[in-house]
């Protein structure tokens, strides 16, 4: 009998250890989680139909270190403004063809070049990574955009920088996202610029 309830236990005990080992190995695997911000205007340009445009939206990434990958996506909100009499873009009259933009990157290798980043002016940002890949996915309303090809075809770069790695400082403060293809006759081809959200404020090292 009692060589019956040690099977039993030594039974039980190796389920909980199998158990626990997935647990731990599953949590190991985990993503790193990056969130923001996005606030900024695109230029008045022939080439943007429809600018200036306002830019509002936030951003996040799941960073994948054994595999080398992350996947980035964004929701944004963007308007226009009404025109005088001239033609010229009034800002007195905001929020002229209001509409939302949901955007994906997939599975992108990173990169720790950033020598072809968005520069920023002093302070400057001294490390960081980027993604850069065709969309995955670039809607207006909700639909596949109307400048966009189908499927997608406009290119993605996404970059992470910021200061030192060291005490009161954030390696991850900057986000700049910058698009090719079809989709600069809307965001335009210059840097679209947004904020990293720190993960603490404790000590000034909310970074990961």
């Amino acid at each position: 009998m009692k060589s019956k309830v040690l099977a039993v236990a030594v039974r039980v005990l190796s389920v909980l250890l199998l158990a626990s080992t997935a647990h731990l190995r599953a949590q190991d695997h985990q993503p790193l989680h990056l969130s923001g911000l996005i606030n900024d205007y695109t230029p008045l340009s022939a080439t943007v139909k429809g600018s200036p445009w306002e830019m509002h939206g936030q951003w996040s990434m799941d960073i994948y270190p054994e595999r080398g990958t992350a996947d980035f996506s964004a929701d944004m909100t963007m308007s226009g403004y009404g025109t005088i009499s001239t033609g010229a873009v009034d800002p007195t009259q905001p929020l002229v063809n209001p509409h939302t933009h949901h955007i994906r990157l997939q599975n992108v290798r990173i990169s720790s070049d950033i020598s072809n980043c968005p520069v920023y002016l002093p302070p400057a940002t001294k490390m960081g990574f980027q993604l850069n890949d065709v969309v995955k996915l670039l809607t207006g309303n909700g639909s596949i955009a109307p400048f966009e090809t189908d499927p997608p075809s406009s290119t993605l770069q996404v970059c992470i920088s910021g200061g030192d790695d060291v005490r009161y400082s954030l390696p991850n403060s900057n986000i700049t996202l910058v698009f090719g293809g079809p989709a600069t006759t809307h965001f335009g081809s210059q840097a679209i610029h947004g904020v990293v959200r720190p993960a603490s404020e404790e000590d000034g090292k909310g970074h990961r």
